[in-house]
């Protein structure tokens, strides 16, 4: 991974060359830095050619423009200004970064055009927005034309009069940004380099942050009575591993909140093989154990008050001789026994001893999953939003509120008897799929039977952590999705 993007905040005033950038509304106006410029009649005569409306993240740019002491002037638009949330903030500090291109350095005159104060957190989330859009994953391509590029990082002075605010906010953006960065590398990378056990290396590395880490062992899990779980890696030379990162930020006797992640390295889909066509993308399905560690990372390093557990079972599944066959009938941790009708339907086989396992010892106030599930839920939802189930209301309505705050939208799907009939089995207690029909929730209604009381989220984002259309803060296959969302969650409801 390379970080495109360095952001420091600095007090305006400063005599300004090189290259800067402005805010511009919809009305063409401007804050009073950009006005100390004298650029109004510049700004009308080139808007005017350039039919520059001034329409939230477009962008007007100038080159050596006349009666200043500039290189470059880029105007960005805003649109109006008044009506911006958080999270356009986000989104146009990833548009400033894709104006500047390969600028090496760059001043930001964060003001609003309207000329009202600025608070500092608002500027934490535009370097947010600028230090995502600059993520490039090139680590396998040393000899491509943005090599040099790649070498001298843009470096990007947010000036702006509250600095202390935006500095005290960017402890927690910035350690969102890395966290979310660490997601999108370790889904980024090839299967042959990020197995199991390289991927389980990479998470026993947040112990440098403070955390806790634990991994089980083929056997610790034979042990355990994880037969379901171990049924997936059956098919693979590739031992799997089950990864506990204990974070303890709380008070000492806090329930923890847990996060459990799918971490299949790849799917070939198994004896029920998948098409050719797109296999080469099963090295994403680890989207869920991902995000779980990109958001334990956040944690740590921002130092959240908040007792949290990120838990990832980490399997590849493979065609071999060894591997499980549909029909097989395995039995879970819980006792639970399940028929394999389709050997391509792993991922919740992963979770359903993973979760156990979770709710069984750590006893958490609530469980989210993720997981890279179904592409039922692409045909449901497109990549725009992660499908939501949930058994508890006040849990789903909070995760709403974080998506909407940080822009990774859920969409809660229906949850009910009738969908579990689907299924049950003629051999066992449930089979893995229930047909066609209603794949995304008949998915979500086989891991809701493994999880007794505590109160349970499963997020579908097979739709939004890989692949997904490029924004103003990604351009990489891989999204990072769900650290934010998660990180948010704990911040607004679960830390004094």
């Amino acid at each position: 991974m390379t970080d495109l993007v360095n952001v420091s905040f600095v007090k305006p005033g400063r005599k300004l060359g090189g290259t800067v950038v402005a805010f511009v509304n919809d009305a063409l106006g401007f804050g009073k830095a950009a006005g100390a410029l004298g650029i109004a009649g510049l700004l009308k005569q080139a808007a005017a050619t350039a039919e520059f409306k001034g329409k939230p993240r477009t962008s007007l740019d100038l080159l050596a423009p006349r009666g200043t002491d500039l290189d470059r002037l880029i105007l960005i638009g805003v649109g109006k200004a008044a009506d911006m949330a958080e999270g356009d903030w986000v989104k146009l500090g990833g548009a400033v970064v894709g104006a500047l291109g390969k600028t090496a350095k760059a001043t930001v005159l964060f003001e609003r055009p309207d000329d009202e104060a600025v608070d500092g957190a608002l500027a934490a989330e535009f370097a947010l927005g600028a230090k995502l859009r600059g993520y490039v994953f090139d680590n396998y391509r040393p000899d491509s034309e943005d090599a040099p590029k790649r070498k001298t990082p843009t470096e990007l002075a947010i000036a702006l009069a509250d600095t202390s605010g935006a500095k005290a906010a960017w402890t927690a953006r910035g350690a969102a940004a890395d966290g979310v960065m660490l997601a999108r590398d370790l889904i980024n990378e090839p299967a042959n380099v990020l197995g199991p056990v390289e991927f389980a290396e990479r998470a026993a590395a947040l112990r440098t942050l403070g955390v806790d880490i634990e991994v089980l062992t083929e056997n610790q899990m034979k042990k355990l009575g994880m037969r379901a779980l171990l049924g997936v890696a059956q098919g693979s030379v590739r031992p799997p591993r089950l990864v506990i990162m204990r974070w303890n930020g709380g008070k000492s006797k806090e329930a923890p909140l847990a996060f459990v992640g799918k971490g299949v390295v790849f799917d070939s889909g198994g004896i029920s093989i998948k098409p050719a066509a797109g296999m080469e993308d099963m090295k994403g399905d680890m989207g869920g154990a991902a995000a779980v560690t990109g958001l334990m990372q956040t944690l740590a390093a921002r130092k959240a008050k908040v007792n949290a557990i990120g838990v990832i079972g980490l399997v590849e599944n493979m065609v071999d001789g060894a591997a499980q066959r549909p029909g097989d009938i395995v039995t879970a941790m819980t006792g639970r026994t399940i028929e394999v009708i389709n050997t391509d339907a792993e991922g919740r086989l992963v979770l359903a001893d993973a979760i156990a396992y979770t709710e069984d010892r750590f006893k958490p106030k609530f469980i989210i999953d993720l997981a890279t599930l179904t592409g039922a839920i692409i045909v449901a939802l497109g990549h725009l939003q992660a499908g939501m189930f949930s058994s508890d209301d006040a849990l789903a309505d909070a995760l709403n509120k974080a998506g909407a705050a940080t822009g990774e939208l859920v969409w809660r799907m229906p949850l009910g008897p009738d969908y579990d009939k689907l299924i049950d089995s003629k051999f066992a207690d449930v089979k893995n799929v229930g047909g066609r029909d209603a794949g995304s929730i008949t998915a979500a209604q086989f891991i809701k039977r493994f999880v007794k009381k505590t109160p349970w989220v499963h997020l579908d984002i097979a739709g939004t952590a890989l692949g997904s259309p490029q924004t103003d803060i990604n351009r990489s296959w891989s999204s990072g999705w769900g650290v934010r969302l998660l990180d948010r969650l704990v911040a607004d409801n679960y830390e004094g």
